[in-house]
């Protein structure tokens, strides 16, 4: 049993797909039938179903997922253990971040790191920040660069790099806008426009509503912070964005409720070595 099979599975699995598997591993999708297909005979069991145009995985491949996954992180973990003795900064780092901190927070840390390590290859999965953190706990990522959940999680190292403070805005032209002393009761009147409910940003502003006994009327929701902002510019409602995000367009409202710090930061696996890249990431990062 080889590791390109069990990449090549790990990717089918993953991806739902044998041409997604393909395009994930610069494959031709043939190739990764006929690796998944000398798998298969290895083992003597088929890994897969396809059921129409959907692949999913059988009681053997559902068996063989979290081996296979343990597999290639232990060989992963040994590839870098050793090539973090020669000191060389190289290689592929892999890291998840949300598109919100993507725009506004890594170009100037992306800039200077691709400057001074170019032997690195960064592979960069612009995803949301709790999905980046469940594939750093699940070992698919080495780094996670993101929103920090609101209570501490000790199954990941977590360090705070950026304080992002949140404030409550709308449109100029918003009822809102208009009204002095404005209470959590008063926005509860209102249509309000926040993150997904799975999303660590949506549970800080849930949870301060939840503690004065108020519910939120939310008439829309996407995970997409310039969305809401659009959203909310165009008079659509209210929502809780970063102070960041403030512009002409929008402005803050001064509730007599203070909202929950929202901190900014990385994300690594306790258990997994770190590799220089990673190293050598989290010195350019904590230098801006």
């Amino acid at each position: 049993m080889d590791t390109q099979s069990l990449q090549a599975f790990m990717a089918v699995a993953e991806s739902g797909s044998f041409s997604g598997a393909a395009e994930r591993l610069f494959l031709t999708q043939p190739a990764v039938s006929k690796r998944i297909a000398v798998l298969e005979q290895q083992l003597g069991a088929r890994l897969f179903d396809r059921v129409g145009r959907r692949i999913r995985l059988t009681e053997a491949g559902e068996a063989l997922l979290p081996r296979a996954r343990k597999v290639l992180q232990e060989l992963e973990d040994m590839g870098r253990a050793i090539n973090n003795l020669t000191g060389e900064v190289s290689g592929t780092l892999r890291i998840g971040t949300s598109h919100h901190i993507g725009l506004h927070r890594l170009p100037p840390v992306l800039r200077r790191f691709s400057r001074e390590y170019p032997q690195v290859r960064l592979d960069i999965h612009f995803i949301d920040s709790e999905e980046a953190w469940e594939s750093v706990l699940h070992g698919d990522l080495e780094m996670g660069v993101v929103t920090l959940p609101p209570q501490p999680d000790t199954r990941l190292h977590s360090q705070v790099i950026w304080d992002d403070p949140l404030v409550f805005m709308c449109a100029p032209e918003h009822p809102l806008a208009r009204q002095a002393d404005l209470t959590l009761e008063t926005l509860t009147r209102f249509s309000a426009i926040l993150p997904s409910p799975v999303t660590f940003t949506r549970r800080i502003v849930e949870r301060l509503f939840q503690e004065h006994g108020l519910a939120l009327n939310i008439s829309m929701s996407t995970n997409y912070l310039e969305t809401i902002h659009m959203m909310v510019s165009i008079g659509l409602g209210w929502s809780v964005l970063p102070a960041t995000m403030l512009d002409q367009s929008v402005i803050e409202l001064a509730v007599d409720t203070p909202l929950p710090e929202r901190k900014l930061g990385v994300v690594t696996h306790p258990g997994r070595s770190r590799s220089n890249a990673a190293r050598a990431f989290l010195e350019a990062i904590n230098s801006e």
